[in-house]
């Protein structure tokens, strides 16, 4: 792992979410895009070099959507990046953590993407990320 990519934050509200950040940083967004097989809304922030991602679920049953009604707005997960995330994701298998995806998947702001299970991670999720060729 190479560095924090960013740090992703699960908002009920991205259009309201996107207003508070913008005060927050006094900077607007640089990125809004949908993943639709995740059902989610990104919107993305540049702070130096750290990225901040709020996710807005986009239907109940999506991911974001069943995190926000468990455990509320805030972190939702850490994403680091990697240079060959094929060979990471093998790495964590060997050294034991268990991984939510078998292959890496498209994800927001052009990265392919896998997570670790929290359960193996003292209860963070944690994102894999490698910008996609």
């Amino acid at each position: 792992m190479r560095k924090i990519e960013h740090i992703g934050i699960a908002v009920k509200d991205l259009d309201a979410s996107n207003a508070l950040f913008e005060k927050l940083f006094a900077k607007s967004h640089y990125k809004v895009e949908s993943v639709e097989t995740e059902g989610v809304n990104t919107s993305f922030f540049q702070l130096g070099p750290n990225k901040i991602e709020l996710l807005e679920g986009t239907h109940p049953d999506s991911p974001i959507s069943k995190f926000i009604e468990k455990k509320g707005e805030g972190i939702h997960h850490i994403a680091y990046d990697v240079s060959d995330i094929r060979a990471e994701m093998k790495r964590l298998k060997e050294e034991g953590f268990v991984l939510l995806n078998e292959e890496p998947k498209r994800g927001a702001d052009h990265k392919w993407v896998c997570f670790l299970h929290p359960k193996s991670t003292n209860g963070v999720l944690i994102e894999l990320c490698q910008e996609m060729d």
